[in-house]
Order: C-alpha cells, then sequence, then structure tokens
C-alpha cells in the first residue's frame, strides 16, 4: 500500500480526495494536516510514503512546506495541488523538489495515477500544466512580471496578499522585521507598483492568486 498524507486547509476538499483514494486497492490515507504547519509535525511520526499537497494555504503554504518536508525526509514524493496552471507556480514547486503538479480540475483517475507514478520515483505533469509548460517554452519569453523575483520574494509576496502583517511574515519565515520590508519594497520596485492594493490587483491579474469571491 502507498501510505499517503493529505494536505490542505479545506476539510471539504481533503474529505473528497480521501473517498477517491479510499476506493483504491492500493492506496491508503495515513493521515491528513489542514496546514504546512501541521505537516511538518505529522510527516516525522506518520512516515508517508507521498504527500498530496495544497499550494495555496495560510501561513507557510506549500511552496515553503515542500522544501522543509524534504529537509525532514529526502525520499518524499510530493505532489503539488493547486488553481494554478501558469508560470511561475509549476516551475517554483518543481524546482522546490515536488515531484508531481495537479491542478484542483483534474479527474479522479489522474490523482490515482500522479501517486502511483511519483510512488515509483518519476515526475508527474498534469496533461493540461504539461501543455502550457510546452507552449511557454516555445515561445521563448515570459510577459509575467512575477517570474522576474526570486523564491523569498514570491514567498514574501504571497503572505502580503493574504493579509499577513510585517511582524507576522517575519515570525513565520524567520526573518527579521526590517528583512521583510526590505523585501516589500524591493517587491514594488521590480513590479512597479507602490502600495499592497496594487500588488494584489498585479498578482491577481497574473493568475498567481485567486481572485477572493
Amino acid at each position: 500500500m502507498i501510505k499517503v498524507l493529505l494536505v490542505g486547509d479545506r476539510q471539504l476538499v481533503r474529505a473528497g480526495i480521501r473517498r477517491i483514494l479510499d476506493e483504491s486497492e492500493d492506496v491508503e490515507v495515513c493521515a491528513e494536516a489542514g496546514s504546512g504547519e501541521e505537516a511538518l509535525s505529522l510527516v516525522r511520526w506518520t512516515r508517508p510514503e507521498v504527500v498530496l499537497m495544497d499550494v495555496n494555504m495560510p501561513g507557510i503554504g506549500g511552496l515553503e512546506a515542500t522544501r522543509k518536508l524534504l529537509r525532514i525526509d529526502e525520499n518524499l514524493k510530493i505532489i503539488a495541488l493547486t488553481v494554478h496552471m501558469e508560470e511561475p507556480y509549476p516551475s517554483l514547486l518543481l524546482e522546490a523538489g515536488a515531484m508531481g503538479y495537479l491542478t484542483k480540475g483534474c479527474c479522479e483517475q489522474e490523482i490515482l495515477t500522479a501517486i502511483r507514478t511519483v510512488y515509483k520515483g518519476e515526475r508527474y505533469i498534469g496533461s493540461d500544466i504539461a501543455r502550457l509548460l510546452a507552449l511557454s517554452g516555445l515561445s521563448g519569453k515570459s510577459r509575467n512580471p512575477f517570474d522576474r523575483l526570486s523564491q523569498r520574494e514570491i514567498q514574501v509576496m504571497m503572505m502580503i496578499t493574504q493579509g499577513h502583517k510585517v511582524q507576522e511574515i517575519s515570525d513565520i519565515l524567520c526573518l527579521s522585521p526590517k528583512t521583510v520590508s526590505t523585501y516589500r519594497y524591493r517587491l514594488y520596485e521590480k513590479l512597479g507598483v507602490s502600495n499592497d492594493v496594487e500588488l494584489t490587483h498585479l498578482a491577481i491579474r497574473h493568475a498567481m492568486i485567486s481572485s477572493p469571491q
């Protein structure tokens, strides 16, 4: 049996995925985590082989959680599950060590296929994302201004757009408030915005974050 840890802040989404996995004969859910922080704690004693993780979560989020989980267990196979199909999300997660990348619109069978594929040590990228990545490579040049940001700048940007204050970002990322402020103004400069509202609108426009309902 392939032991899977489900990670995501929405219980209903986890329940739907668990139902799919429970119907499989070779996959079992060994635990569920409602945040990246909880996943870091659970992985130490549940010893999953595959982690299926939502990218957009409060706190450290899927990107940072991926890096930290692999520091705990370098043999973990992590699959990112997200609404984001556009760059730089796929590249950032894959560079961080994720073995799989799926969108939430994928079919039930594709989730199982991805789990079985990464369990064998092979990378799995959803067909819709693979097509977009291929087209992006053929175009030769990206028009997404967020592509010029470093991974740390992406982290800070995501937390700002989630409404986190400087001190909260400082605590979560283990940075000084002064360093967080430096990152913030560097983001403004690189992206050509002057405040957090403009930053959020730009992030929504380029599908870095979801538009609030």
